[in-house]
């Protein structure tokens, strides 16, 4: 599921019990104001509060969160590094929901290649970010295309040859190119007439020739390397 609605199954974490947050953001207003809201919402326990990317680290450490709710601009540490080393030093790591205040901040697609599931908008109603937060905790991915694509337009692109040499076949393509504009797994299958699980197929493949974390930043790949263009819409 990637921008749109949330499904039952997406209301908790894995374990069936409330999608556990930690909240980083090196403002106390806004991350105050974060954690009252979300923790309201159902399904959705905050655990943790975090002033910067160092701090941010450390409490995930400890609480061990199924999900960080990361701002990209904090001292000491960005929310880029903070989210590539949770990511790197951790088997299980937590899922990581980049929020920011601005659409076409290049901190957020750098915080994707490094790993992040999705970005949300601090001005977005609370409610969308808690489905945000329960989509990740699913396993999915968070994406609107229009303000990706928003935000690769204003950086220069690559050629489609600057992918990597384990070339992507022509139906791994259709599938990233899809993916690229928003679709799920089950409308990729509905599109191709093809299976569920052949689309999982592809999509597996999709990540691992790409090198990418997960289906975000495949697509963050996809647009950087010219694969698909700004302006396409499917």
């Amino acid at each position: 599921m990637i921008g749109s609605g949330v499904s039952e199954a997406a209301t908790t974490s894995p374990t069936g019990t409330s999608v556990t947050l930690l909240i980083a953001d090196d403002d106390e207003v806004t991350r105050s104001g974060l954690r009252t809201l979300l923790a309201a919402q159902p399904g959705i326990a905050v655990i943790g509060e975090a002033a910067d990317g160092v701090e941010a680290v450390e409490q995930a450490r400890r609480l061990r969160p199924d999900v960080v709710l990361m701002d990209v601009r904090m001292p000491r540490r960005n929310g880029i590094e903070a989210t590539r080393q949770l990511l790197a030093e951790s088997a299980e790591p937590p899922k990581v929901v980049v929020i920011t205040t601005f659409e076409n901040d290049g901190y957020v697609t750098a915080a994707l290649s490094a790993g992040a599931s999705g970005f949300v908008l601090k001005r977005l109603p609370v409610r969308q970010i808690a489905e945000a937060v329960r989509v990740v905790a699913a396993g999915e991915a968070i994406l609107f295309p229009a303000a990706l694509r928003r935000m690769i337009a204003a950086r220069p692109l690559g050629s489609a040859e600057a992918l990597p040499k384990a070339a992507l076949t022509g139906r791994e393509e259709e599938v990233l190119r899809l993916m690229a504009t928003g679709l799920s797994n089950p409308e990729i299958a509905q599109s191709l007439t093809v299976t569920l699980e052949t689309v999982k197929t592809h999509v597996g493949h999709v990540l691992t020739k790409l090198g990418a974390q997960n289906r975000t930043h495949a697509v963050v790949i996809a647009y950087e390397s010219g694969l698909v263009v700004p302006g396409f819409a499917g």
